[in-house]
């Protein structure tokens, strides 16, 4: 296995890169890449930046410059269910752009020549992610959500639940990664550990939950699964 491993902001992978064993950096697309050793894991850390292009980008860059066979998605995103609270984690089994829609020429959702409106993460990673990460908080498991833009009021997070009754979480990258794996054949999952209700509060609460809880989430979480 070598691991790729994104994420949007640097406190969601603070701590990952200086456990590295032996790191070399490389720059590629105006982001700097680092690959090396977690607990005996070849890993290559990157930060994808905000956003499904960015994030498409920075997977496909993983994939056909530095060669990774499986990639992880790691960060925050903001809850989209009554049930799932800040500071619980959800591990996708889907992930759908909820702001993606080519009607009528293709039904909404669908991403045009793939026949899908939602991905699948793999399974075993998947799984194996979930395992380690209910030792760290309480886990989700179900349908994420990406849009290019960034959910801080109510009535947006009412409409989405409309539409997507059975959505988790929202966030800005993780089906655009889904989208490349599927089409690149890379196993991948997304793990996301919830900063806020994406409601009128959400920007406040997303900002403060990013710089005091989410870096230790994510390396806490990684360390489990490198070491599993």
């Amino acid at each position: 296995m070598r691991l790729g491993i994104i994420s949007a902001l640097a406190e969601e992978q603070h701590g990952l890169i200086e456990a590295m064993e032996s790191p070399t950096r490389r720059f590629y697309g105006m982001r700097e890449y680092t690959a090396g050793k977690l607990w005996e894991i070849d890993a290559v850390c990157v930060l994808s930046r905000i956003g499904k292009v960015a994030a498409a980008m920075t997977a496909a860059i993983l994939v056909e410059k530095f060669e990774v066979t499986h990639i992880i998605f790691t960060g925050v995103a903001g809850s989209g269910d009554k049930n799932v609270h800040v500071g619980d984690i959800v591990v996708a089994e889907e992930l759908i752009q909820h702001d993606f829609d080519a009607s009528p020429l293709f039904p909404r959702y669908e991403i045009p020549l793939t026949g899908l409106t939602r991905f699948a993460s793999d399974r075993a990673l998947t799984d194996k992610l979930a395992t380690v990460a209910a030792k760290t908080g309480r886990v989700h498991r179900g349908l994420i959500a990406s849009g290019d833009q960034f959910i801080g009021k109510r009535q947006q997070i009412e409409a989405l639940k409309g539409a997507l009754p059975d959505i988790l979480a929202v966030e800005m990258e993780g089906a655009a990664v889904a989208q490349v794996c599927f089409e690149l054949g890379i196993p991948f999952a997304v793990i996301r550990t919830i900063s806020d209700n994406a409601n009128d509060d959400a920007a406040v609460d997303f900002m403060r939950f990013v710089k005091t809880v989410a870096s230790r989430y994510a390396y806490d979480i990684i360390e489990k699964f490198c070491k599993a």
